[in-house]
């Protein structure tokens, strides 16, 4: 357990809050698609433009309720938008009407960009910056761990597939985040930031303005395809293009959660400061390229065995290029951003893997399906390009951020 949980204290607090909220959250992806479509009666084209219209409100809330958490306090921002996503949750056991469907989604959505905002907030206040990327770790582990469990829990509402049993599981996600938000009650509060002084020229989301930042997130968004590529562009590439039985790709992601529970906090350690970050993350970069080459070979038409042979080496390839990403995400995202503005800043670099989900159909559907194995190797060479790209942005950053830094 000591792999997954932190030692005593802040950390396992949040680390146990975490898991709470994703045993709720797995339950909930892993079942939500058919509770809109069979309970509340929408079709699935509906769905689609309402999920997308929450999410990108999700995307944007980030900052401006990062920057609520910064003024207002970290924890309290927390537990308040832990409530208000149990309610959002609460909401679609009775909303029929699909205006009421979309705003209800859109709060859903916006309180969860908020939450994950005042989380990293509070994280940045509550450890020491040399122990933050470690303790990022064990949170990924015990998200992971937590999404395959509620994702077991889905999957029995969907063998049942009744409205007792879809509303049951969002039932049960809007009390885990109920019994998050008292979990978060037990940490002590970091102490909000002052307001400027009046008359002071500082703009109130100063994280966009910082374009060095700004750069260091677009390039991770890019490394964040390997989440489109998990969910979306390997079930197609091979039910299209492989040998391997469908069922493969639902054993791909299995494997993938399941190595990130086990191996996510010692990948972290290699990751203990900005340049060991940039290394990091070129190197996953080189790892990422090799994954989509060893995918390309599946499409060879080898015969099922081999080609399953072959897709669980690159998943496992792929896997650990993952876990070195994001722990030098995590270390950058934290050291970049100023101390008293950990809150807007953690919401904006959290754009970067919603930018990756919104742009992942697209990206993955034509280089994938529509260009084979061609598109493998143009997806290798953008994760490589962006890995590579990264050590230069940080270290400009880095620059900048010791030149404009005060000293005593």
């Amino acid at each position: 357990m000591s792999r997954i949980v932190p030692p005593p204290g802040p950390a396992r607090t949040l680390a146990l809050a975490q898991l709470t909220n994703s045993l709720g959250d797995g339950a909930f992806y892993a079942s939500s698609a058919l509770f809109f479509t069979r309970v509340v009666g929408l079709s699935a084209a509906q769905v689609g433009v309402a999920l997308t219209v929450a999410w990108a409100c999700g995307m944007l809330a980030g900052v401006p309720l990062g920057h609520v958490a910064d003024r207002w306090g970290p924890r309290r921002t927390a537990v308040v938008l832990a409530v208000a996503t149990a309610l959002a949750l609460s909401a679609f056991l009775v909303v029929r009407a699909y205006p009421l469907f979309i705003l209800v989604a859109c709060l859903y959505a916006c309180c969860q960009g908020g939450l994950t905002s005042a989380r990293q907030a509070l994280l940045a206040g509550l450890v020491p910056p040399e122990e933050r990327t470690a303790v990022r770790a064990h949170l990924q582990s015990t998200l992971n761990a937590g999404l395959a469990v509620g994702a077991g829990i889905g999957g029995l509402a969907l063998s049942f597939d009744t409205a007792p049993a879809y509303l049951t599981v969002f039932a049960l996600d809007a009390i885990a985040f109920l019994l998050a938000a008292l979990m978060l009650l037990r940490l002590p509060e970091v102490p909000p930031v002052p307001a400027a002084p009046a008359g002071a020229r500082e703009p109130r989301l100063a994280v966009l303005r910082d374009r060095r930042y700004a750069l260091i997130t677009f390039l991770n968004a890019i490394m964040y395809l390997n989440m489109p590529l998990l969910s979306l562009g390997l079930p197609l590439w091979i039910v299209e293009r492989t040998d391997a039985p469908k069922p493969v790709a639902a054993a791909l992601l299995v494997v993938n959660m399941l190595s990130v529970v086990i191996f996510q906090v010692r990948v972290a350690r290699q990751v203990s400061d900005l340049p060991s970050a940039a290394r990091v993350a070129g190197r996953s970069g080189w790892i990422f390229l090799a994954a989509c080459l060893v995918y390309a070979v599946s499409g060879a038409h080898i015969g099922p065995w081999a080609a399953v042979a072959v897709l669980v080496a690159a998943a496992l390839i792929q896997v650990f290029g993952e876990m070195m990403q994001g722990a030098a995400a995590w270390e950058l995202g934290f050291t970049l951003a100023p101390a008293d503005k950990q809150g807007q800043y953690q919401g904006f670099f959290g754009m970067g893997p919603q930018i990756a989900r919104m742009l992942g159909p697209v990206l993955m559907t034509t280089l994938l399906i529509g260009w084979g194995t061609a598109g493998w190797l143009v997806l290798g060479a953008l994760f490589l390009a962006a890995g590579l790209a990264l050590g230069p942005a940080v270290r400009h950053a880095q620059r900048t951020r010791e030149t404009l830094t005060p000293h005593p």
